[in-house]
């Protein structure tokens, strides 16, 4: 276990070099682009601790392209959008320094986080022993539809925004007509295929913790929860869009 235990520390100091840059900005949303980039990063020094001569997992590049590309979409969503008002509201409560409590509960908790939903990356790159089976082929494919599902499902919002027409209007075209949250449904297919193919090889099972804690984290905790009483409050028309669309899991809507 002592790799896992290094891979926390590595990446709780990196989230403590990335903490000052929000007290100079008074904001701290941009750590949301920061959590993909961090499955990257454990991935890379858990290859690091069993070296590339161990031989590399398919888990490596999947990562990296899951990783990359919504880092990206994040970085240039906040520096479109600006401060992320939950984070705001959690400044606002904040009790003693508020850079303190920064530090505590966004950078030190989002890091524990982080590495906890990554466990399926961190054992199966070090593993790196996943036959190509049923398991590890399905695994794959639920991955794939994942990736696409939140990649589409972010360009579609990112269009839909872009244009001043539906400013203040509910998105319900597209992926969206048919799911409440694509890009959450298919973040959690990215990590439970992850998982698959971690565990293809037989070892591993406890690993399961990280997709299932965020199967909660997107469904009852800071995702789809705390945004749909967000949109509530401000999309006029966001509870009837409510009553006929699937909540998470896709499906056809209701009609009416």
């Amino acid at each position: 276990m002592a790799p896992y235990w290094l891979n926390l520390a590595l990446m709780l100091g990196v989230m403590v070099l990335l903490w000052p840059f929000s007290i100079a900005r008074k904001d701290p949303s941009y750590v949301d682009s920061v959590w993909p980039l961090g499955f990257l990063f454990l991935a890379l020094t858990s290859l690091a601790f069993v070296g590339v001569s161990a031989g590399v997992s398919i888990i490596l590049p999947m990562v990296a392209m899951w990783s990359l590309r919504l880092g990206a979409h994040l970085f240039r969503r906040w520096r479109h959008e600006g401060a992320d008002k939950r984070y705001q509201a959690l400044m606002a409560r904040a009790r003693g320094n508020v850079h303190v409590f920064v530090l505590v509960t966004v950078f030190l908790m989002q890091g524990v986080l982080l590495w906890l939903v990554a466990l399926p990356v961190q054992h199966g790159v070090m593993e790196a022993g996943q036959p190509i089976n049923a398991m590890s082929l399905i695994g794959l494919a639920l991955f794939l539809t994942g990736f696409l599902f939140e990649t589409i499902g972010d360009y579609q919002l990112s269009r839909f925004k872009a244009d001043p027409a539906n400013a203040g209007q509910v998105m319900d075209q597209g992926l969206w007509r048919y799911t409440r949250h694509p890009n959450y449904f298919g973040d959690a297919c990215v990590f439970w295929g992850i998982w698959l193919v971690a565990v293809s090889d037989g070892t591993g099972w406890w690993t399961v913790a990280g997709p299932l804690f965020l199967t909660f984290t997107l469904v009852k905790w800071s995702g789809a929860a705390l945004l749909e009483k967000n949109l509530h409050e401000s999309r006029p028309g966001y509870a009837d869009y409510v009553a006929r669309t699937p909540g998470f899991v896709p499906w056809w809507p209701k009609k009416g």
